[in-house]
């Protein structure tokens, strides 16, 4: 079985900071896969803007790998994997524009959503961590 871990930040400020996610991909329980990047930074960038932005990165990742096994999708993230999962209302243009695109790459895939605590998902935190890190080196003047 495939396992893949997401989370995203929206930081310093959210909304309107520099958002940014991280994913892990595992077969089983031997790392196959590790990701993370940036988003955007300012207007429109929020928490949930990052965290669908790392759940579609990690899904686009293994799509393209022709993984025929059972998934299973874990985050932090109550109202992403809620309005995945159908049981919470699509509302915000935010998830309007992201669910129904990650639902139309998931097509045809035995795929499960899981809900974890913020503490089983330090790996991708810590992705998502380090993808504002590097931004705020190359994006941002240095105190020196």
């Amino acid at each position: 079985m495939i396992t893949v871990y997401f989370d995203g930040l929206c930081q310093p400020i959210n909304p309107g900071g520099v958002a940014t996610y991280g994913f892990l991909v595992y077969d089983e329980e031997e790392l196959i896969h590790c990701g993370y990047g940036v988003v955007g930074e300012g207007k429109g960038m929020t928490n949930n803007v990052a965290e669908y932005e790392g759940l579609r990165a990690a899904i686009i990742w293994f799509k393209g790998k022709s993984i025929e096994e059972k998934i299973e999708i874990k985050g932090d993230s109550m109202l992403v994997l809620n309005q995945m999962l159908g049981k919470w209302k699509v509302r915000s243009e935010t998830s309007k524009k992201y669910v129904p695109e990650i639902m139309k790459l998931l097509k045809n895939m035995d795929v499960s959503f899981i809900w974890i605590k913020r503490e089983e998902n330090e790996d991708a935190d810590e992705l998502s961590r380090i993808a504002y890190k590097r931004y705020n080196e190359t994006h941002r003047p240095s105190n020196k």
